[in-house]
């Protein structure tokens, strides 16, 4: 599959996970407190998509050319983003102030 092919796919598939599992930043601050919870430590969500990358990272280096990983993490980039720059908006809107705001919770 070459790059636009992928990020095609990619699209397709971040549609249809919506359609299941919700609005992304709502979805990844449930899995959030799910994992803060677990771990005993504050998680973001941008750390929950993160940690998901590394998980297809770790599932690549046994089997590199599985596709499906490689989507998830332009998916999981895409979260990310949208992660990120949903927060900003909230935060320009509710706070001038957004420094520190990816990595801990102020």
């Amino acid at each position: 599959m070459n790059k636009n092919e992928l990020l095609d796919a990619c699209k397709v598939a971040l549609n249809s996970r919506g359609q299941h599992y919700g609005k992304v930043l709502e979805n990844h601050n449930r899995i959030a407190k799910i994992w803060s919870i677990i771990l005993g430590s504050d998680i973001t969500e941008e750390q929950v998509a993160l940690m998901m990358v590394g998980l297809k990272v770790a599932r690549l280096i046994e089997t590199p050319d599985h596709q499906d990983s490689i989507l998830d993490i332009a998916g999981y980039a895409a979260v990310m983003s949208e992660c990120v720059e949903e927060k900003k908006t909230k935060t320009k809107t509710t706070d001038k102030q957004t420094e520190g705001y990816l990595w801990h919770k102020n």
